[in-house]
Order: C-alpha cells, then structure tokens, then sequence
C-alpha cells in the first residue's frame, strides 16, 4: 500500500529537496506540491494525502494557519518544516508534534518519514486532533515578532525587528529597510503587519510600515496628508486615511 504524501513549501529548492528524497522511496506517492498556504488547503481537500510536509514560514497563509483553515480534524499526518524559530520550536514540542528543523540532513527526515507511516498505520483521529488544536491556540497566544527570518538562495538570515526603520511593499514582496540595507521577504504586508507590534510598528501607507522609534518629525501636507521625516533623512508619505493607527499608537506611549 502506498502512502500518498503531500509537499507545501513556497521556496522551490525546499520542494525539490524533499521530493528527492521521497522518491527514492517505492512505497511513497506524492499527490501534489503546493508553493503556498491557499494551495496546500485546497489540495489538502481534494487529494486526502496520508501525509504533509508542511512549511511553517509562508507568506499570506502559513502552516499553522492551513491546519486551523482545514481544521485539525481533517488534517493528515504533519510533518512541519520550520527555519529556526524559537517559539516555534517550543510549541512543537509542547504539542509533541514532529518537525523537521531547516536545514536538515537526510538521516533526519528518513527518521521524520518513518515516524509519519507509524503514524499513518496507527491513526488515532482525537489525539492528532487535540495536538493539532493545541498547537493553533499556542500560536494565537504567540508574542509579536522579534526578529525575521530572510531567505535567499543559499542561506537563511535573520534580522532584529529593531534594527528595521520601515518596510515597503513590492509586489508580493515586502522590503525591510536598514541602516545600510535592504532585505527581500516574501509575505504582504497586512501580513507582516499582524506580526509587529503596533505601538512600534505603524501602517502609514497602504505600501508603508515605519518603525515609530526611527520617527523625527511629522509635517503636515495636502489634503490631510503628513510627510514622515525619517531619522536617516528619509521622507514618507502619511495617507489621512492611515492618522488615526499613528494617533493611536502615539497615545498608547
């Protein structure tokens, strides 16, 4: 008997890699490879895999967030996928939930493998779900971020949320402004936005996040606008229709 295994992970190389090595397995048949969040929760519904390999960092909808869309109950065996995350970390543990920890070797995931086609022949629905539920009421209870994860072809990098002076959209990515650089992350920024914590971090724009902290002075425009002097020199526009977040954020000090 097969066992029918999905990927979800939004960097290609990741799904690659994980491919490679399910392949070199003839009981295993992997039913779909997902790049995203969405993706992974429709194909979780249309294919029923016996298993997932689930990455926790993905922009719009993450890991943690398919299993509370799908809803625990009907989740396949899950494998998580996670670059370092401390908090992470800690919740799958307390969940007793398996995880493979980026980057990880092969002997790791063949161990990862085996624990899920256990776990497959010995299904037990109220315990995976009451893990499942536990880990989704962690995360909702998770602090906002204190640093963020930067992925780039060869490496994984992380960057102090205080170092970040302002965020600007790029499409379907975001941009973290420094000091002295510019890092590209893959996420929206509504979805960035939820992670910070609002009496630092404040939408000014619908394309702008600035860091409070890295703030000089703020000048009224047009129309009810207000340019944003940046400590570094930087100007940003303020929308009206983003004062009140500003507002409230000033008051809260």
């Amino acid at each position: 008997m097969s066992l029918r295994v999905l990927i979800v992970d939004d960097e290609p190389l990741a799904r690659d890699t994980l491919r490679l090595l399910l392949e070199s397995h003839g009981d295993v048949e992997i039913v779909g490879e997902c790049g995203d969040g969405l993706e992974a929760i429709e194909t979780i519904r249309s294919e029923r895999p016996d298993v997932v390999f689930l990455d926790v960092q993905m922009p719009g909808c993450n890991g943690f967030e398919v299993v509370e869309r799908v809803g625990p109950q009907n989740m396949p065996i899950t494998v998580f996928a996670t670059a370092y995350d401390s908090y992470a970390l800690k919740a799958f543990d307390a969940s007793a939930l398996d995880y493979l920890l980026k980057p990880f070797d092969d002997e790791r995931f063949e161990m990862a493998l085996e624990r899920a086609r256990e776990a497959v022949g010995q299904r037990d629905d109220d315990e995976i779900r009451n893990k499942l539920e536990a880990l989704i009421r962690r995360d909702r209870d998770a602090p906002f971020l204190s640093r963020i994860m930067v992925k780039s072809r060869d490496s994984v990098t992380f960057v102090n949320v205080d170092e970040i002076q302002w965020v600007e959209s790029a499409g379907d990515y975001v941009t973290l402004k420094t000091h002295d650089k510019s890092h590209l992350i893959r996420e929206t920024m509504t979805g960035l936005e939820d992670k910070l914590d609002p009496s630092r971090f404040v939408r000014i724009h619908r394309s702008t996040i600035v860091n409070l902290d890295y703030v000089k002075e703020l000048k009224p425009y047009f129309h009810g606008d207000y340019i944003v002097y940046m400590n570094s020199g930087k100007e940003l526009k303020l929308s009206r229709r983003y004062w009140d977040r500003v507002e409230a954020a000033i008051n809260r000090d």
